[in-house]
């Protein structure tokens, strides 16, 4: 484990950064929550965009009537999303500073810095709402030193299933342990949904990558080879929808589709539907019995120890 980092002065301003493909359902939930993490940061600025990618809903309107700035791409790439969020974000903060009045008085120094310093990245999913705290949490621990911190997410009620919920948490809270305070895990998780750094980190290992599926995984191991200072908490869980047909392959909903119960151990409407093939699409009766536990937990990387 490395040392605790020593202190560092609190982010001058924060950007929220939300990929979204195709999600006018769920991203007004998801703004809303961060209006309210925003309401509890204040004083400090804080920007929320939306990098609405391959849109052919809604989605960019919801979220600019909800007061995101949206960007808009045609990549079909989660990773070439977030990368077009943040970049969009550290524009607009590199010289806003003097557009913000009184405030902008105080700010303008720290906001006018290149490559973004002074700033702090925090990433979600627009299938998520945060827990109102979020952002202060994460400044908590910028103020700590720490170039990045990753959180957990909690998977929110849907028609998923009780069993697959269960069998998603047996596997994902694993190595928490069954004593002491739950904030002091130090889990082995990386989720786009819940995770922030330092603009300057960011800067410094090259963003996100254009990846269809892992930049989460890929940015975070990219921060932990170079030595960045990383802390994993699980004292500001996020909500995340437990749906099985998901946005990026090879994410959660695909998880899930593999923790699903066998068609002969599912509910009677369930396996009359499986045998007479009326109801049930050929998606919904293709049983899959296994689960692979690194799948879940994903790449387990050297970590700074949480501190109380």
């Amino acid at each position: 484990m490395s040392s605790t980092p020593a202190s560092a002065p609190a982010p001058a301003a924060l950007a929220v950064v939300v990929p979204a493909h195709n999600e006018q359902h769920r991203i007004g939930a998801c703004l809303h929550s961060l209006r309210r993490a925003a309401a509890r940061a204040a004083p400090v600025p804080v920007l929320i965009v939306v990098a609405a990618d391959a849109c052919t809903d809604a989605t960019a309107a919801v979220a600019a009537d909800a007061g995101a700035e949206v960007v808009e791409l045609d990549a079909r790439n989660v990773g070439a999303a977030r990368a077009a969020g943040t970049d969009h974000a550290l524009e607009r903060l590199a010289g806003a500073g003097e557009r913000l009045g009184e405030a902008g008085e105080r700010l303008a120094g720290p906001w006018a810095r290149p490559a973004g310093q002074g700033v702090w990245l925090a990433m979600t999913d627009a299938d998520t709402t945060v827990p109102e705290d979020w952002l202060t949490q994460q400044m908590a621990w910028a103020r700590r030193g720490y170039d990045a911190v990753l959180g957990t997410i909690r998977l929110a009620p849907a028609r998923t299933g009780s069993l697959i919920v269960a069998r998603h948490d047996a596997d994902y809270f694993r190595t928490r342990p069954r004593t002491g305070r739950a904030t002091a895990w130090e889990h082995p998780h990386v989720h786009g949904a819940n995770m922030g750094l330092t603009a300057a980190a960011y800067r410094r290992v090259g963003g996100f990558a254009a990846l269809p599926t892992g930049e989460d995984h890929d940015l975070v191991g990219r921060l932990v080879a170079s030595g960045h200072r990383v802390a994993r908490t699980d004292r500001h869980p996020v909500r995340t929808a437990a749906r099985l047909r998901g946005r990026a392959p090879g994410g959660l909903a695909d998880l899930l589709m593999t923790l699903r119960p066998p068609v002969w151990e599912r509910p009677a409407v369930t396996r009359h539907a499986y045998r007479t093939g009326v109801g049930v699409g050929s998606a919904s009766v293709s049983p899959v019995t296994s689960v692979s536990p690194a799948s879940s937990v994903g790449s387990a990387m050297s970590v700074t120890q949480e501190e109380a």
